[in-house]
């Protein structure tokens, strides 16, 4: 197993309209053996198949794409990702606490030869508290060769919404 710590920091802007979330991302992070950090840029689009203000739990599919800078190493590793996600909101007086498992496979291609396609699966929560919330996760993916990856995310979060009058 290879063991590289680093802290990220990074932002996403998500739109939803109805069903449909459309985000984009950027991150930084520098892992602690390495020179000069890395840039990664993606989206994803996620299509909720059902679920809502009526039903207590909500079934997602999602495709992420992103693309990642590591000018050391003069690669490009492009990532692919179709997942589907279930979550199921508690009934909690006061604070939204909705957790989540999305198992999906993962594409990955380095330019100059190499691609992989893999197992992964993330579990973990979203809490809100009105305007500010948030989230916890836990990704493992499969390594081709054998092992896996693991990372522990913890983020937060602002909501603002738009009035949708017309």
């Amino acid at each position: 197993m290879i063991t590289a710590r680093a802290t990220p920091w990074g932002g996403r802007a998500s739109l939803g309209i109805g069903t449909i979330t459309l985000t984009a991302g950027v991150a930084r992070w520098k892992p602690e053996a390495a020179t000069e950090g890395f840039t990664s840029i993606g989206g994803n689009a996620a299509f909720r198949l059902i679920g809502g203000s009526l039903l207590p739990f909500s079934v997602n599919l999602a495709g992420r794409r992103g693309a990642h800078r590591f000018r050391q190493f003069h690669a490009r590793p492009d990532r692919s990702h179709g997942a589907v996600g279930f979550s199921v909101p508690l009934p909690t007086p006061g604070i939204s606490i909705e957790p989540y498992f999305s198992p999906g496979i993962r594409y990955r291609s380095v330019s100059g030869g190499g691609n992989s396609t893999e197992f992964g699966y993330v579990f973990g929560a979203n809490l809100s508290f009105g305007l500010v919330g948030v989230h916890l996760a836990y990704d493992n993916e499969k390594v081709k060769g054998g092992g896996s990856v693991r990372v522990f995310g913890v983020g937060a979060h602002v909501d603002f919404h738009l009035p949708l009058g017309m």
